[in-house]
């Protein structure tokens, strides 16, 4: 299963908390993640092995949004910072309607990714599966 990670600046100390929550479940699943540069480096300095991507305002985004759109990512976790102006607005839409057209589960903050989570920890199955 691949989960994709993103997190505005102002964000990326919850996202490495939030993954340090769910270590266990990562590892025991063998879950791949994969990431927007920035976020990946400070998920990596925490421990964490991630495939990194462009910078968000750089093209990572939308280097994501490929990959949910070709049946390769199975889940986003896309922490945003609402209060924040990003110079990247349409790459980040366009990611959050990708997420929508090819039916990805998309978390935008903690709590959301949590219940995610949650389950996939009860299921154990792909979230594509969840529907069958």
């Amino acid at each position: 299963m691949e989960i994709a990670i993103i997190a505005h600046d102002g964000k990326k100390a919850e996202m490495v908390q939030f993954l340090n929550e769910q270590k266990a479940f990562l590892k025991k699943n063998e879950i791949t993640l994969v990431s927007t540069g920035t976020t990946g480096n400070k998920v990596e300095l925490a421990g964490f092995k991630v495939t990194k991507f462009l910078s968000g305002p750089l093209g990572g985004d939308a280097q994501i949004a490929a990959r949910a759109a070709e049946g390769k990512c199975d889940m986003v976790i896309f922490f945003r910072d609402p209060l924040e102006k990003h110079p990247h607005e349409p790459d980040i839409f366009m990611l959050m309607r990708i997420c929508d057209v090819y039916d990805v589960p998309l978390a935008t903050n903690p709590a959301t990714a949590s219940m995610l989570f949650k389950g996939l920890i009860v299921s154990q199955l792909r979230p594509s599966e969840l529907n069958k």
